[in-house]
């Protein structure tokens, strides 16, 4: 299995079903996808205390990171295989603090894509929906 050989939903759904392991940011934030389809990705995602900042609470960083990744994730599901991307810009708004050892939802969805440019938005929910931060991203496509 060559992920340059396929296309972005096929290796979103190859992670998703574990045949793939996950990216290696995964290690240090702890977030794996569960469900992918095309232009939407979700994954569960739960600080721990590696994550706090002096103090005390879940660093920014936290959420930061997973919703540059299921942002830039959403938008691989709709490229084709060889084709890459990357974030040009991520706007982040934090709604409440994460909580530190709850397990919460995060959701990446693609608004617009065209050749050059994919924008998405993410959000991090918990079960109740209740929002925790949210985010819009611009990726731009790599064609070899």
């Amino acid at each position: 299995m060559n992920p340059k050989e396929m296309t972005g939903l096929q290796l979103m759904q190859a992670m998703c079903a574990g045949k793939i392991p996950p990216a290696s940011i995964s290690e240090t934030i702890p977030m794996r996808p569960f469900e992918v389809s095309e232009g939407s990705i979700h994954f569960k995602v739960q600080a721990d205390s590696r994550h706090l900042n002096p103090l005390g609470g879940v660093h920014g960083g936290f959420a930061a990171t997973v919703l540059d990744s299921v942002t830039g994730c959403a938008v691989h599901t709709l490229l084709e295989a060889g084709i890459g991307y990357g974030t040009i810009d991520l706007n982040i708004k934090m709604c409440r603090p994460i909580p530190k050892n709850k397990e919460l939802l995060a959701v990446g969805t693609v608004l617009n894509l065209s050749k050059n440019l994919g924008i998405s938005e993410g959000k991090i929910t918990d079960e109740d929906g209740k929002l925790y931060a949210h985010a819009t991203a611009t990726c731009m496509i790599i064609r070899p």
